[in-house]
């Protein structure tokens, strides 16, 4: 079982911010809890235009604070956002999120994120072997005699 609070993730490297200040994910569950998923709580700012593309990822979102506008870059269809709005990043859609009211959401990723990936020049997460992590007992690279 595993037990987390936001407040704990303050200030580790579980909390990722982005270099331009729009945005900050906190990285509750990651790829090396190996349970197939990431769950992030991420505050967008009020005021910014953020381009995403999860090319490597499914992504699903849900908005629980705040409101701005979707852009499905793919197609040019907006959709409004406001809590209890929820999208799903199926297609690897290139995206951008406008906002308006600062956005607070949850997100969950799949494959998992390891944590340490950045967003490149286009938005994109590179895909990140999950580590595994050595049985209980043991060092990594080592075996039992």
């Amino acid at each position: 079982m595993i037990v987390r609070t936001t407040a704990e993730i303050t200030g580790t490297d579980r909390e990722v911010a982005d270099p331009k200040g729009n945005w900050v994910s906190k990285r509750i569950v990651l790829g090396g809890d190996m349970v197939g998923f990431s769950f992030h709580e991420t505050t967008i700012k009020a005021g910014s235009i953020n381009e995403f593309h999860y090319a490597n990822h499914v992504e699903a979102v849900w908005l629980i604070e705040g409101s701005g506008t979707l852009l499905d870059r793919e197609t040019g269809k907006t959709y409004p956002l406001g809590p209890g709005s929820m999208y799903l990043l199926n297609g690897n859609e290139r995206h951008t999120v406008s906002v308006d009211e600062q956005m607070r959401m949850l997100c969950v990723f799949n494959p998992p994120v390891v944590g340490t990936e950045v967003h490149d020049e286009n938005g994109v997460y590179p895909l990140v072997e999950v580590p595994v992590p050595a049985p209980e007992g043991e060092l990594a690279g080592r075996h039992r005699a």
